[in-house]
């Protein structure tokens, strides 16, 4: 499915003057919004996990569960997200992902008053089904509001914002959720019944006001997407021809390597960010609002990675930057394995650096020379994302089978690191389709 047609693309931005660009103006910035937003939703997962852990009396491997939720959404909805933004527009789209979205933000409320932990995946699961199809309409859809030259900008402009959550939501969640109340196995067993159902259920508690404040925040924005003229765009169907070069891609043997790598590389941006503040608490001893707010940081950090990969792609091929970059994330991960104290933390940190441009990077390298099969070339790269719905599961598991040994987990990412490192020394490079 491509996003319009070459001449439906001019004649929306054939317009000139004031009027026209006020014409895209609001508009790009509510599309810009939802940016933010569904950044805000999936760092405050990382938040959710560690606390949920605790209010929920749940190990490693059951507290993984909520990335499980979110990503395999996005893996299950990606095609239907499609179809609906084929069928339905652009506007009607984001209208319908932006009440999804809503809807589970406000089952954290029946969630938290029954502390069923089955209803926060639920909730999740609804989410992440909400977010495919803002995500899914609202990238085509920045590129599109204004002039075709200027769409490269737009694009990452919005996209900024994205990088902007990631560094704030994890200290609203430190702020709101996280109440820095923590109890031994021990010490919650010498409780009274009364007294330990009354601790948990006031952990549960706590994400209940900053859920509903999204919730509600987020059927204000769809009423301004309601009442708000958007200009029409069409969405030009050529699904029959995706549906044959779906499986026909998979021949390059570059973007094979990619999708490998794609799923790796999520994987373990999600294993970092789910166990940061554990990690933080075990390995550096800081208490979990200290390990919430430095969660902010390493979003800072991979915010800032961004802009300086962006920078140095002018100085190194992106292949030799990205194998660069996944040489100092693996010896970052060997640090927060074997380190001790506030260096585990400063590696951290790094290691959101260093992931920075790997998510673009490796998408780039993977739709090279592919042709008209670039479209399910995308697609691949995209449904690959469901490693983030399955490596933190791994590695909660091994975490498990290692005494709640926070730090070994962090094997899993390093051995993602390696695959990466290969892709791109090797695996990136064009060579026939495999036979």
């Amino acid at each position: 499915m491509s996003i319009i047609s070459e001449s439906q693309n001019s004649s929306l931005v054939n317009e000139t003057g004031t009027a026209s660009k006020t014409k895209y103006l609001i508009p790009f910035i509510l599309v810009t919004t939802l940016f933010f937003l569904w950044g805000m939703a999936h760092n405050l997962d990382s938040i959710l996990i560690p606390h949920l852990k605790k209010a929920c009396q749940l190990n490693n491997r059951q507290s993984t569960l909520i990335d499980t939720a979110v990503f395999m959404a996005y893996f299950l909805m990606a095609l239907p997200a499609g179809m609906i933004l084929k069928k339905w527009g652009y506007k009607n789209s984001l209208l319908l992902g932006l009440l999804i979205f809503s809807a589970g933000a406000f089952l954290f409320v029946p969630a938290a008053n029954t502390r069923a932990y089955e209803l926060f995946l639920v909730a999740l699961f609804i989410i992440g089904c909400g977010l495919t199809l803002l995500e899914t309409a609202a990238n085509p859809y920045a590129a599109v509001l204004g002039p075709k030259e200027t769409s490269t900008f737009r694009l990452n402009l919005a996209a900024s914002f994205n990088g902007l959550a990631a560094m704030v939501a994890p200290i609203v969640g430190a702020l709101f959720i996280l109440s820095g109340q923590e109890h031994t196995a021990a010490e919650l067993a010498a409780m009274s019944e009364v007294d330990r159902l009354a601790y948990l259920n006031f952990e549960a508690s706590s994400v209940k006001m900053p859920y509903i404040i999204l919730g509600t925040f987020l059927l204000v924005v769809a009423l301004l997407f309601y009442f708000i003229k958007f200009p029409e765009v069409k969405v030009e169907d050529d699904s029959q021809g995706e549906k044959k070069s779906l499986w026909a891609a998979l021949k390059h043997k570059h973007l094979s390597w990619a999708v490998v790598s794609q799923f790796f590389y999520v994987g373990a941006q999600v294993c970092v960010t789910s166990f940061f503040i554990r990690m933080a608490q075990q390995g550096a001893n800081f208490d979990e609002k200290t390990a919430g707010y430095w969660l902010g940081v390493y979003g800072l950090l991979f915010m800032g990675g961004r802009f300086v990969g962006t920078f140095l792609m002018r100085i190194f091929k992106p292949n030799v930057l990205l194998a660069i970059f996944a040489v100092c994330a693996a010896l970052l991960s060997i640090i927060a394995i074997t380190g001790e104290g506030v260096i585990v933390i400063y590696a951290l940190g790094g290691l959101g650096f260093f992931m920075s441009i790997m998510f673009p990077t490796i998408f780039a390298l993977g739709i090279t020379d592919l042709g008209e099969e670039t479209k399910a070339g995308s697609s691949w790269l995209i449904m690959s994302i469901v490693g983030g719905a399955i490596l933190p599961y791994i590695m909660g598991t091994v975490i498990d089978l290692n005494h709640d040994n926070i730090q070994i987990g962090y094997v899993i990412p390093f051995v993602c690191y390696l695959i990466i490192l290969y892709f791109a020394l090797i695996g990136y490079k064009v060579r026939n389709k495999i036979a």
